[in-house]
């Protein structure tokens, strides 16, 4: 983005600021945050506060810095009024929640959450604390909607460590999933519209997560690992039984001659051939995504008793037939195959978010070690991610789109029909946010960091 597109956006800039001006009470920290937001935009080598002051023109990182650890501000009351800004600029009630998590990797030990834990980003075991997101995805674009800093049990378990980092008391252990559905519920209560959500194993391989979704009255596609137990047909059950000899059964049991479940693995596996369809899924960056389908009606495993009947739907490479993916969905038996196969797909959409997030807003350029400011820059991330996207939507650049097509609401009549969809009929998918110019941003020159102001900050924040 040039200079001039920066001036022609100033307005739409100063809008999006003023409606989150209400949560930050005091001029200066309101000030501050405008700034920040301002440093995230700009074009830096890295969107520390020490980097994004002098890009804005402060003399020293200080007002940045106390922004994110001092400052009287409700970080979780602005994630909300961003979520209302999302519901107005790409509210669809087709839209879907993708859940999924990332790295941020780092050095030391005092960081909130941080340990040797597994990590997408790097590929292997890294020091590292995780994030876990949802993002929303519809036609009009993609942008986050809620944060949760993953805390392992072994923080949890640390009193001192976990009151050195400044975790509320009330924090305690929670699985990447039951943070997924803390933040879906609360997107659905802040009025999110929403039908469909999807992710992968981390969090389709939790019941209670596919079962949150579906007690919302939502329809999930969530990948499940080839292993996952169902049945073909619904196994009969025997239901507790109060009376009788010896001590009684409160719980149901599987009758005795009720057949074993089996891996997901092994149904598709015994499928036919001919039922594999091959669609078109969506137009990605690199072209046309495009995969062998094919699905089946099981009935799933809740504590080894049979659950909901549902889609078991495999995706398998075109170039690698061993390369297959398994997912377990609600939707109706009237839905076509097509258009689930759209909304697994945009399981990539998160991963493009998070990426954007990190390379064009500073998501994980952030020198912060305590809980509270970790969420602070992190959701004022978001809001930079989230304008950006809205600006691209209103200049009528590419839209990111849902790459789903026209997806009718679950239940309701295919626009694209149980076949494979041309790519040339869908929405292509932009390369990327809008970048920013170089251009400064304020309306005076950038002034180096004073070397009495690094030497302060770093005393008082490192």
């Amino acid at each position: 983005m040039t200079t001039e597109e920066l001036d022609q956006w100033a307005a739409d800039f100063e809008d999006f600021q003023a409606r989150f001006a209400p949560f930050f009470v005091r001029s200066e920290p309101r000030e501050a945050a405008q700034r920040y937001l301002r440093g995230l935009l700009a074009a830096v080598g890295r969107k520390n506060c020490w980097q994004m002051a002098e890009a804005v023109g402060e003399q020293d990182p200080q007002r940045m810095q106390r922004l994110l650890y001092s400052a009287q501000w409700d970080e979780d009351a602005v994630r909300d009024e961003l979520q209302r800004f999302v519901i107005e600029r790409f509210g669809d009630e087709e839209g879907i929640g993708v859940v999924d998590e990332t790295g941020f990797l780092k050095k030391g030990q005092k960081s909130v959450g941080v340990k040797r834990q597994y990590t997408g980003t790097a590929g292997k075991v890294e020091n590292c604390q995780v994030g876990v997101f949802l993002t929303y995805f519809a036609r009009g674009g993609r942008c986050f909607l809620d944060r949760r800093l993953y805390l392992p049990e072994e923080w949890c378990s640390d009193e001192k460590r976990c009151r050195e980092a400044k975790v509320p008391a009330e924090v305690t252990f929670k699985t990447k999933p039951e943070l997924a559905v803390e933040m879906l519920e609360h997107a659905w209560a802040q009025g999110v519209p929403m039908s469909w959500v999807t992710g992968d194993e981390v969090y389709g391989d939790a019941p209670y997560l596919r079962d949150a979704v579906a007690g919302a009255g939502k329809t999930y596609v969530l990948a499940v690992a080839a292993n996952t137990p169902v049945w073909r047909e619904r196994p009969a059950v025997e239901e507790p039984v109060a009376g009788g000899k010896g001590r009684p059964r409160t719980k149901p049991r599987l009758s005795a001659d009720a057949p074993s479940s089996e891996k997901v693995a092994a149904v598709i596996a015994s499928g036919p051939a001919k039922d594999w369809q091959r669609l078109t899924v969506s137009a990605g960056e690199k072209g046309p995504r495009t995969y062998d389908w094919t699905r089946v009606r099981v009935v799933e495993s809740r504590d080894r008793l049979p659950g909901l009947e549902s889609w078991l739907m495999a995706q398998r490479s075109i170039t690698d037939p061993t390369d297959i993916a398994y997912y377990l969905s609600d939707a109706p038996t009237s839905t076509p195959l097509s258009t689930m196969a759209h909304v697994a797909s945009a399981r990539w959409s998160i991963e493009t978010t998070i990426e954007e997030g990190k390379g064009e807003t500073g998501l994980d350029e952030y020198e912060v070690r305590y809980w509270h400011s970790w969420h602070r820059h992190i959701t004022l991330s978001m809001m930079a991610h989230a304008w950006l996207a809205s600006i691209r939507q209103k200049a009528g650049k590419k839209t990111t789109g849902s790459g789903t097509g026209r997806v009718e609401r679950p239940g309701g009549t295919a626009a694209v029909g149980d076949r494979a969809v041309p790519a040339s009929s869908l929405p292509r998918t932009a390369a990327g946010l809008v970048s920013l110019a170089t251009g400064q941003t304020t309306a005076g020159p950038p002034q180096p960091l004073s070397a009495t102001g690094r030497a302060l900050a770093r005393n008082t924040y490192s």
